[in-house]
């Protein structure tokens, strides 16, 4: 581009311009090209004009005006080669790198020092762009990840036990929202499980239970408690006792409890005295009912003889029915006849004298047919009932005492039971148990726990 521009031509080009010279060509620079282009166009002219004015002696016409001379241009003065710069061959100018970091660099100001120290200043960069990145990870991997999955397992430990408490009819409950709240605003697992969700569920449940009793009582001042425990379970209890086990639990229990107006039957089954807690209850005890299966049975041959023997379980620890009222229970007549015979003899001989004294009491009585007398006005019914009141309890509790008694006899015994519970009854009435609780034992139990462990 620069030989078209100084006019060389394809020939010129593989010249090698002389910096030994002093002068200069003509034809080097524009300029002077152009000063010498019409320097020659104006001598011409001149040489025109001054053939045209002159006469034939050489001489101008009077009439004519000697023209003014054109003023010569002034040659340019040579450089000296002192003055003369020394040519270079142009440098490239190197394209600057655009790379991932060549803006940082350029923000930096680094881009004026030589290529070793911006490549220097580029790698430190790299270095601490990499190294931050890597403690950044190792932070978040190491510190701030397992940070936050404690946290979260914290929170959902709490949410999850405030569920379990705060449900049923406290599922909108105002303590709920509070805890939830409390739970929420934690800023370390620590704090999130040190959150009491027991304490608040505890004294709400109570405060709701002590009111459903209140609200559920029935004429004859109970409830019925219907809870879980290897399945439903329900228990008849009067108002006060009611109130002792709610004041006693905390919400474990209370959330899994359900208060209920009684809803009862009287069911009348007939069991052996085994079965009926050995004889020894009275109208108004309050009995557990259990549910026993035959597990297994083994035949052993004894002679001619074949023996087989059954073993009865409990399928649970826990009873089928809670609480049930003994209304009536009734002793087979069997044990209504009675045949007493007491004979006392006494023979006294002083010298010749014999003295002879002897008693017989003789007793034969059927209790039926005595009861049959008195229901048909026959006999004295106050004196009757005199005679037999609670004959049958106080003849079990004469064989209790006496560590006697008929063992083979059957009861039908009345039990207040509530209403779905009837079906069970009738049933599984060959494979039910009797239990007198200690807690509510009956006065002879009473009396013979004293005598065995002492009072309090």
């Amino acid at each position: 581009m620069l030989d078209k521009i100084l006019g060389k031509k394809d020939k010129d080009k593989k010249d090698v311009p002389d910096l030994r010279k002093d002068g200069k060509q003509d034809d080097s620079d524009i300029g002077g090209r152009l000063k010498g282009m019409v320097s020659k166009a104006t001598e011409k002219s001149k040489e025109k004009i001054n053939n045209n004015g002159k006469g034939d002696n050489g001489k101008l016409s009077s009439g004519d005006k000697k023209p003014r001379p054109m003023p010569k241009p002034r040659p340019k003065p040579r450089p000296t080669p002192r003055d003369k710069p020394a040519l270079k061959p142009p440098l490239k100018k190197q394209p600057q790198k655009k790379g991932r970091f060549g803006a940082i660099g350029g923000a930096a100001g680094l881009g004026g020092g030589s290529d070793d120290d911006q490549r220097t200043l580029v790698g430190a960069a790299v270095f601490g762009i990499i190294l931050i990145i890597l403690v950044g990870a190792g932070y978040y991997f190491l510190v701030f990840a397992p940070y936050q999955d404690a946290m979260t397992a914290a929170k959902q430990t709490k949410i999850t036990e405030v569920n379990t408490y705060f449900k049923g009819a406290l599922a909108t409950d105002y303590n709920k929202t509070l805890l939830l709240a409390q739970i929420d605003a934690g800023t370390t697992p620590e704090m999130v499980l040190a959150v009491d969700v027991i304490g608040p569920a505890t004294q709400s449940w109570r405060d709701y239970q002590n009111q459903q009793i209140t609200t559920k009582q029935d004429p004859y001042g109970r409830v019925m408690i219907t809870y879980a425990a290897g399945g439903q379970k329900n228990l008849i209890v009067k108002v006060v006792d009611a109130q002792k086990i709610v004041n006693e639990a905390d919400a474990a229990v209370l959330s899994n409890m359900e208060i209920k107006t009684p809803d009862t039957v009287a069911v009348p089954i007939i069991i052996t005295r085994l079965q009926a807690a050995g004889g020894l209850i009275n109208v108004g005890d309050s009995v557990d009912v259990y549910l026993t299966t035959t597990n297994s049975s083994a035949t052993t041959p004894t002679g001619n003889n074949t023996t087989t023997a059954t073993t009865s379980t409990a399928t649970t620890s826990s009873p089928t029915i809670s609480g049930a009222t003994v209304l009536a229970i009734l002793r087979a007549k069997d044990s209504g006849t009675v045949t007493a015979n007491l004979q006392q003899s006494q023979e006294i001989a002083v010298n010749t004298l014999t003295m002879t004294n002897s008693r017989t009491q003789t007793a034969n009585t059927d209790v039926e047919e005595l009861l049959k007398a008195a229901a048909s006005n026959t006999w004295n019914e106050a004196q009757v009932t005199s005679l037999l009141n609670a004959y049958g309890w106080r003849l079990s509790d004469f064989e209790r005492a006496s560590n006697l008694g008929e063992l083979d006899v059957r009861y039908m015994v009345v039990l207040e039971v509530p209403r779905e519970n009837a079906l069970f009854l009738m049933q599984n009435s060959q494979s039910l148990q009797l239990t007198v609780p200690t807690q509510n034992a009956p006065e002879w139990m009473i009396t013979e726990l004293k005598k065995i462990y002492g009072t309090a």
